[in-house]
């Protein structure tokens, strides 16, 4: 399962520098509006030490972890929707994507430009917002157009019933709404997924901070943003692009000694991955034995035949059952031996809801 997120915000927020520190991929970050002008896509492991753990005890041939995949698209700018900077074409990148992270510029510094001159991050989120909704009203506007009159003539439901719901679309993002602050039903919410509306995706702000603010519970910037964010519900990441960026070169050893020494836990690449798992609800379920220890990303509420079929589509076609045994019982009792004589190994059938940190073995016959 290949899960994405679009990486939006003005130019110079820290978008590409960020991008460079996940992917570890030397893209052009300078100080100019337009340094990214081509889509980039990377793919970045997400950390998981029960695969480490799995590692050490089953010693496999092979080590897969889960990765998740990041989009990073030009800097939007102040009437992109109209022609401005370079337009928002682009846009059409990040249409595919699962969430957007939205990153804010919450640090004051001289030398790198800001775009709109005064570092306002509450202005920065409400000019990208009215760039994607714009660009969501278009496409809105260009389906109505071709069955607005259409409905008006017809007494046919199903067409009266697509206008009505892009009407309901319509107002909204004519009144700057976006799509994901409206209640849409569930037939609604099926109705609208072909149109990868950008406002209809789940959110997280990124807020860029200074090294020295990194180490502050908070500053008059991020305040701002996490009091926007409950708008959305959304979550607030904060992050040092430049410690991301240099942490990227580190190896293991070296990069925990350098968190340890700023008095951080974790790095903010690896919370805003674990707040884009939360926000979409995924979890991870393994496999493991000595060919290979995998881990395998799942959405809450999965049963166990459908995660089978993450694995191979035949395995879902023919599922009988699935041999399961979490990683605490596993960690806890230090065999699968043990497990088994523990009691804890179970066999589970089709309706069985997979838990994260199951591990799986999945029996099928096709």
């Amino acid at each position: 399962m290949s899960l994405t997120a679009g990486i939006v915000g003005l130019p110079n927020v820290g978008k590409s520098t960020l991008f460079n520190a996940i992917t570890k991929k030397n893209i052009l970050a300078a100080n100019y509006p337009f340094a990214t002008i081509d889509p980039n896509v990377g793919v970045v492991i997400v950390p998981d030490s029960r695969l480490d753990f799995l590692n050490e005890l089953y010693k496999p041939a092979s080590l897969v972890p889960t990765t998740f995949e990041f989009t990073d698209i030009a800097g939007l700018v102040k009437g992109a929707s109209m022609g401005e900077g370079l337009g928002n074409k682009f846009l059409s990148h990040i249409r595919e994507v699962d969430a957007i992270c939205e990153v804010v510029r919450c640090f004051e510094n001289k030398d790198i430009i800001h775009v709109e001159n005064v570092v306002d991050p509450i202005r920065d989120i409400e000019i990208v917002e009215t760039e994607l909704i714009l660009s969501d009203l278009e496409i809105i506007d260009n389906r109505f157009n071709k069955i607005g009159k259409k409905a008006a003539l017809s007494k046919d439901k199903l067409v009266q019933e697509e206008a009505r719901i892009l009407t309901k679309l319509k107002d909204a993002l004519e009144k700057n709404t976006p799509i994901r602050r409206i209640e849409l039903t569930d037939e609604e919410k099926l109705y609208i997924k072909p149109f990868n509306l950008l406002t209809s995706k789940p959110i997280i702000y990124v807020a860029n901070v200074s090294e020295d603010d990194l180490l502050k519970e908070d500053n008059k910037y991020i305040e701002s943003v996490r009091e926007y964010a409950k708008k959305d519900n959304a979550e607030v990441v904060v992050i040092c692009a430049k410690v991301e960026s240099d942490l990227s070169d580190m190896e293991l050893e070296e990069k925990n000694t350098f968190l340890n020494e700023l008095g951080i836990k974790e790095s903010g690449i690896d919370n805003l991955i674990k707040a884009s798992y939360k926000l979409l609800g995924l979890k991870t379920f393994f496999t493991a034995g000595s060919d290979e220890c995998r881990a395998w990303t799942f959405k809450d509420g999965m049963k166990a035949p459908e995660c089978a079929g993450i694995i191979h589509t035949d395995f879902q076609k023919g599922f009988i059952k699935a041999e399961v045994m979490s990683f605490e019982d596993l960690k806890k009792y230090g065999s699968e031996k043990a497990v088994k004589e523990a009691g804890k190994m179970r066999l589970e059938g089709k309706e069985y809801i997979v838990e994260d940190g199951d591990i799986c073995y999945f029996r099928f016959n096709v």
